[in-house]
């Protein structure tokens, strides 16, 4: 197979249909595209994910780079992506097949793949 990953970086894509899409196109027949991002986490642990996501995250990002904005940021775009059955379809509609995902610490990571056939 031929693979192309992307990692943690549709996110920050503002045409992600458009970004899938040509990841599409470069896949050769039987390729097959891996997407790891930061997704929605498990909905018990939304309200601590959101505290430390908010709270913690950009205070830790003042005191060692003083640099609150951009851990900010990084909460914020985390919020705005499409969540895991989203993307999955942004993928099937940009043309993959077979898509499918997995969630990795309670959904706080979700690696997407799909082929083109």
């Amino acid at each position: 197979f031929d693979c192309v990953v992307v990692a943690f970086g549709l996110r920050n894509m503002t045409h992600k249909d458009r970004a899938l899409a040509e990841m599409r196109r470069v896949l050769r027949a039987g390729g097959r595209l891996l997407v790891l991002e930061f997704s929605q986490v498990w909905r018990p642990l939304a309200p601590a994910y959101d505290f430390y996501s908010f709270q913690v995250i950009p205070r830790l990002g003042q005191i060692i780079t003083d640099d609150e904005a951009s851990y900010r940021y990084l909460a914020e775009s985390i919020r705005v992506h499409p969540d895991q059955e989203a993307l999955k379809s942004l993928m099937e509609q940009a043309g993959l097949e077979g898509v499918e995902y997995f969630n990795l610490a309670l959904g706080v990571v979700a690696l997407h793949r799909g082929f083109k056939f």
